[in-house]
């Protein structure tokens, strides 16, 4: 048997699913910055991670008959977001999810280094310029939390192939983080 989860605003969950505006509201203004920063994360571009914010609180409460309580409000919310959002990116045919095989992720895990000292808005814009298969599972890997089985059920791809991805977009990554250094180094 699941766990049903108490969250901390059912009383707001529930006067939602009775269409309650107001409840809808705030909701939103709960929500509405995290759920943003995780669209904009997975599709790139700001106009198509606000539509798609506000299509799932849309889609979130016409649905709420189907919240179960089996996840947090907000891990559910999430979800609607990150599938959203990874729709809107398959119809801009973007991404495209194959398998890869015949990959050695030793060779991967013998180059790990350390990146401490850098900033939030380098690796920001060093993830906008990955390929979306890449930024796709790094996003739901490092800042969404998912496993990689997690990942291949969302992206519909085996769990090695979600390992394959991670380790070559961190690499990609760290090559880009890398060059960005130099032309800094070099250019001031």
């Amino acid at each position: 048997m699941k766990k049903v989860y108490k969250n901390i605003h059912q009383d707001l969950i529930e006067a939602c699913g009775k269409g309650n505006q107001k409840a809808q509201f705030e909701i939103y203004k709960l929500y509405y910055r995290s759920m943003y920063n995780v669209s904009l994360r997975i599709v790139n571009n700001t106009g198509e991670a606000e539509d798609i914010m506000q299509d799932s609180f849309l889609d979130a409460f016409g649905q709420l008959d189907k919240y179960k309580g089996t996840a947090t409000f907000g891990a559910w919310l999430k979800r609607i977001v990150i599938n959203n959002s990874l729709d809107v990116l398959r119809k801009n045919a973007n991404l495209t999810f194959v398998e890869e095989y015949d990959y050695d992720m030793q060779e991967e895990l013998e180059e790990e280094t350390e990146y401490v000292d850098l900033k939030i808005d380098e690796i920001r814009k060093a993830m906008s310029a990955l390929p979306d298969d890449y930024r796709v599972v790094l996003t739901l890997y490092l800042l969404e939390g998912y496993d990689h089985e997690e990942i291949g059920e969302i992206l519909n791809i085996s769990n090695s192939t979600s390992r394959i991805r991670y380790f070559r977009g961190k690499k990609k990554l760290r090559d880009i983080l890398d060059e960005s250094r130099i032309k800094n180094l070099l250019f001031k």
